[in-house]
């Protein structure tokens, strides 16, 4: 009988666990159906256009002597659209007089296989932008850092009321459009904003902000900063209180709090706040054009650039090998904070 009990209860707990299987897949279901519609597609996509090379042709429609002619013809440097039609009608045997032309224009599509656009990335100006872009991501993010640690550890030991407050001024740009906050950025440091009218006041003369490296990683800074601020808080306000009072029955003084208690246990936050600070202001584009009035060229204005020219010159192609090398650089950015965090005992960062 207790054999037959224990099997009765077993199979209905593999009954239970087949329904509770089955329940969080239907559950997931559209979680991994976005993720396949809005993130694996798209890359899919990326890496299309980074292998793949634009043709140029021209396509042209044309009526003779009661006929109708379509031709394709492969576009080249020195022929024009006007030749074009005439090299069509000389191919249907025509005379160019007697033809009458209801389409002629250049069309571009994907054609085969290449490489090309990959050494396009490593062209002179696409290196000093992505060194130029590596460099003022890392600088906003080491200032974001040691803005934001000090101010989540004193957010996190503050009152609830206090901690509402706080929360929501930091919270408060963020319900703004970044274009909105950075072109308000734009207006206070130019050579006729507030500071330099504040200078002007006090005699000091005008100074010049905008255009410059400083401006442009300022921007990054004051759009991203809550970014770090926000993982940091939310792993401080979880160190146990009773730790600190022990470190001070002890006799460990702040510092040594700090090093030895405090930064181990908020090292998971502090890798989180330093990828989700990094990566926008790697890839960032409007920042840079906004507060450095276009003088400075990083590597995503540099997508957006090639990205608008469309098929024209290989744009397209071009922009999204640009986007899969720097998409890469991230991943083994990410990889590389990912297995520093967990050597320190820190979470996981996805």
């Amino acid at each position: 009988m207790t054999g037959a009990k224990a099997g009765a209860s077993a199979s209905v707990l593999t009954e239970k666990k087949e329904k509770t299987s089955l329940g969080a897949k239907l559950l997931n279901a559209p979680y991994l159906l976005w993720s396949a519609v809005f993130i694996v597609v798209p890359i899919l996509m990326v890496v299309f256009y980074a292998f793949s090379e634009t043709v140029g042709y021209y396509e042209i429609s044309f009526t003779a002597g009661g006929r109708e002619y379509v031709c394709e013809l492969p576009a080249a440097e020195d022929l024009t659209l006007e030749g074009a039609k005439e090299q069509a009608a000389a191919q249907a045997g025509v005379s160019l007089a007697d033809a009458t032309f209801t389409h002629a224009s250049l069309e571009y599509r994907s054609g085969g296989f290449t490489l090309a656009n990959l050494k396009e990335v490593w062209s002179p100006a696409s290196r000093r932008a992505m060194l130029l872009s590596f460099l003022y991501s890392l600088a906003a993010t080491a200032i974001s850092l040691v803005i934001a640690y000090p101010f989540a550890y004193a957010l996190s030991r503050s009152g609830a009321k206090s901690q509402r407050i706080q929360m929501l001024l930091i919270m408060l740009p963020m319900w703004m459009n970044m274009l909105v906050r950075t072109y308000s950025w734009q207006q206070i440091l130019e050579n006729n904003g507030v500071i330099n009218k504040a200078l002007a006041f006090l005699g000091l003369g005008p100074a010049t902000m905008l255009g410059t490296s400083g401006a442009v990683i300022l921007g990054m800074v004051y759009n991203y900063l809550p970014y770090m601020i926000l993982p940091i808080y939310t792993v401080m306000s979880k160190i146990d209180v009773s730790l600190l009072e022990a470190a001070d029955d002890l006799g460990c003084n702040w510092l040594q709090k700090l090093w030895r208690l405090i930064l181990p246990l908020s090292v998971p936050g502090i890798i989180s706040g330093l990828i989700m600070v990094f990566v926008p202001s790697i890839s960032t584009f409007y920042i840079s054009q906004k507060m450095s009035n276009g003088m400075i060229k990083l590597v995503g204005d540099l997508i957006e650039s090639k990205i608008k020219d469309q098929w024209a010159g290989g744009g397209l192609n071009v922009g999204a090998a640009m986007s899969l090398v720097l998409m890469v650089i991230i991943l083994v950015c990410t990889f590389v904070m990912n297995r520093f965090s967990d050597d320190d005992g820190g979470g996981m960062v996805v």
